[in-house]
């Protein structure tokens, strides 16, 4: 429960300003404690007055594709805070046609403004350059002539920008912004060579970022060229005929789902097991190839905490997790070790969920603490790296095969001895190591983008607290 900050009583002229709206949320959140601290800044501007535009898409309807010819990659409004934008899903091109405010251009700022996690804030990437975005985001902006792109992205997104945002949000099970709940926004301005500098900070990132992009998809191609299996790599799954009237025979007692036995999956399999191979499970003998453990999760925060991650956000770039008190017995179990392999491993089968998706944790993502959702692959043999397993894990392929390895009901798992049976292209012994050097080099791309992000907000708050006095 929130109370009021005795620092800050509500005032009457307060309620002027929210249009005299009578629920607590914009009264006792942080937004005013922030609003009164820049107001000692002694220069602001209005978000209105150093943007072009701050709008969102506005509701259109939506006709789906898989043909990369005639759709055009759409980003949710969890969609926008992925690291790895491989697998999202098209609209056709005439939906996108239909409505010009839905592409994206690099450089904007993105809030989400609507649902549970609205106010949440990040900016469109090099990558994202033309995709088409969902009405839940909000579009800022920037004035190039009044204010730098990176600048504005790393006030919006910082505390102080964030805790103002979010004192705007209305509604009750369905949270929602407005453009004109944020236009009066104060933006402090720190003097041109900051401002520049900060700019420079979050442009390099961007690049960084986009090269990281380039390296995974730029490694997993390189694993099924050198493979011999070049068509694995446009897999048109939904192209192919649908998994009905099929038989199986040779049944065993480890599955009777019809699923683990379909046409498709079967067929990805019988592609790999025509090359060299291994099996994941052969791989991962005296590795590990299984779930973390459950755990209580106590309540904590930045400062005496570790960070829990689950699986939606583990794909994301700067994932927020919640902070957890953790026991020492258990800090080893629920953290992992460098360059290992994370499977989301709970879910539903739609195309959109992360279940079955991998991600690779590396650098400061080793500080985090994991679910027990998360499948834990790391390799038993040191012919077999563990950024080359990423490399196939994460592709197309491998995301189907798994699928089709699903056991349970409503929420899926991946049954624990078809996963151990899941083959994996061997390659020769330069092609793997090649393959692990571009991963690798790849994540190293994208600490540096975390790093200078960081920068750039640590730059910010330095330079509005000497201009705040």
């Amino acid at each position: 429960m929130k109370i009021v900050d005795i620092d800050y009583p509500v005032r009457a002229s307060w309620m002027a300003e929210q249009g005299y709206r009578l629920d607590p949320g914009p009264y006792i959140s942080e937004t005013f404690t922030a609003r009164a601290f820049l107001a000692r800044v002694p220069r602001t501007n209005p978000l209105g007055d150093i943007t072009l535009d701050i709008f969102h898409a506005g509701r259109f309807r939506r006709h789906w594709t898989t043909d990369p010819a005639h759709g055009v990659p759409f980003l949710s409004s969890a969609d926008i805070f992925e690291a790895d934008l491989s697998w999202l899903p098209m609209v056709t091109q005439e939906s996108f046609d239909g409505n010009p405010k839905l592409p994206l251009k690099p450089g904007w700022t993105l809030i989400t403004c609507s649902g549970m996690t609205a106010g949440r804030v990040t900016y469109a990437r090099l990558d994202m350059d033309g995709y088409a975005c969902s009405q839940d985001v909000m579009r800022v902006v920037p004035n190039p002539d009044k204010i730098p792109a990176g600048y504005l992205y790393t006030f919006l997104a910082s505390p102080l920008g964030l805790a103002m945002i979010k004192g705007g949000i209305y509604g009750t099970s369905v949270k929602h912004i407005e453009p004109s709940h944020i236009v009066d926004l104060p933006v402090p301005r720190v003097g041109a060579e900051v401002e520049q500098q900060i700019d420079g900070l979050i442009q390099e990132a961007m690049k960084l970022r986009s090269q990281f992009q380039a390296g995974i998809v730029a490694a997993t191609r390189d694993l099924f060229e050198s493979a011999g299996l070049p068509e694995l790599l446009d897999l048109r799954w939904h192209d192919q005929p649908r998994d009905i009237d099929f038989a199986v025979t040779g049944l065993t007692p480890t599955s009777l789902r019809a699923l683990n036995y379909i046409p498709r999956a079967q067929r990805i399999i019988e592609q790999i097991r025509s090359v060299p191979h291994r099996a994941l499970g052969d791989i991962c003998k005296g590795g590990r190839l299984g779930r973390g453990p459950r755990f209580k999760r106590v309540e904590s925060n930045p400062f005496h905490g570790t960070k829990l991650i689950g699986q939606r956000q583990g794909v994301w770039a700067r994932p927020e997790g919640r902070w957890i008190i953790l026991d020492p017995t258990e800090y080893e179990e629920v953290t992992v070790e460098d360059e290992t392999v994370l499977i989301a491993a709970t879910g539903t089968l739609g195309d959109t969920e992360v279940y079955c998706r991998a991600v690779f944790a590396t650098g400061r993502w080793t500080d985090f603490a994991y679910t027990d959702h998360f499948i834990r692959v790391r390799s038993g043999d040191r012919d077999i790296s563990n950024p080359y397993l990423f490399a196939f894990l994460r592709s197309e392929a491998a995301f189907r095969l798994m699928r089709s390895m699903s056991a349970g009901g409503k929420q899926q798992d991946i049954h624990e001895e078809l996963r151990r049976q899941l083959p994996v292209p061997e390659c020769t012994r330069a092609d793997r190591e090649r393959i692990a050097e571009t991963v690798r080099n790849a994540f190293r791309l994208r600490e540096e983008a975390d790093l200078k992000e960081d920068q750039a907000l640590a730059l910010l708050t330095e330079a509005v607290r000497e201009a705040a006095g």
